[in-house]
């Protein structure tokens, strides 16, 4: 049996989740992971030795030097062949989101909603949320589903948080502005002012029938309800990085 991975220690998400080859007709997509990008950004932009991004990313040298050839190939192809970028995934941790390391990652064919979790039903205060409950689908079936723990981080670090999970959608309660501009340029779909159980909030939005108001809002312990609607549907700063 082949040793499980060490998770790689990463300063936080990127701002930018994909690039894209101007003016061609792109075919192929490469799946660039955050711990790769991490070393780029230590070794390539912070100017740090590989034995220094090793301390920083809390594993060796060796891992390290390997991580980031990975990246530069990586890098080439899609510079020379004209592919599309896409972060992604990978093996790492962020110490402010110690559940980050336990994000399953999931194929191009299934879907991933998320639901602000407490205590089986639709959490109400997203920027607080200390648990998401992740569900993959595929085929309009649930095939998995997976709780994880966040620390109630903020609103900036859960987006990155659920972009890195490569959530599609979002089921929750009360979400401020900030909250709701994150997750847009996350590119992450907002269903909010549900209520309820979490799981059957999923189901019914499987079925094209989840009650929802998008003009919820949020403003502390405070939200505004409308009347509902139906969904039809077809840290640290990343200028620098402390090693320990």
């Amino acid at each position: 049996m082949s040793r499980p991975k060490r998770c790689r220690r990463i300063c936080g998400y990127p701002d930018y989740w994909s690039f894209l080859p101007e003016g061609s007709e792109v075919t192929e997509t490469i799946a660039f992971k955050l711990d790769e990008l991490e070393t780029i950004r230590l070794i390539d932009y912070r100017k740090m030795t590989q034995e220094e991004c090793a301390e920083a990313m809390g594993v060796s040298r060796a891992t390290v030097t390997s991580i980031y050839e990975k990246a530069r190939y990586k890098i080439a192809d899609a510079m020379l062949n004209g592919k599309r970028i896409r972060i992604t995934g990978g093996t790492y941790r962020i110490d402010s989101i110690p559940a980050s390391a336990q994000i399953k990652e999931k194929g191009d064919d299934i879907m991933r909603i998320a639901v602000t979790y407490e205590q089986e039903m639709i959490g109400q205060h997203f920027g607080r949320t200390e648990q998401f409950k992740l569900y993959d689908v595929q085929d309009g079936q649930i095939t998995g589903a997976q709780v994880i723990d966040t620390n109630g981080t903020g609103h900036g670090a859960l987006a990155g948080f659920l972009r890195a999970a490569e959530v599609e959608v979002l089921i929750c309660g009360g979400i401020g502005m900030g909250a709701r501009m994150a997750l847009e340029e996350a590119g992450i779909e907002l269903l909010p002012g549900a209520a309820g159980s979490a799981d059957e909030a999923v189901r019914n939005y499987l079925a094209g029938n989840l009650v929802y108001d998008p003009d919820t809002a949020c403003n502390h312990h405070d939200h505004e309800h409308g009347e509902g609607h139906e969904c039809h549907h077809g840290d640290c700063s990343h200028h620098g990085c402390h090693s320990k």
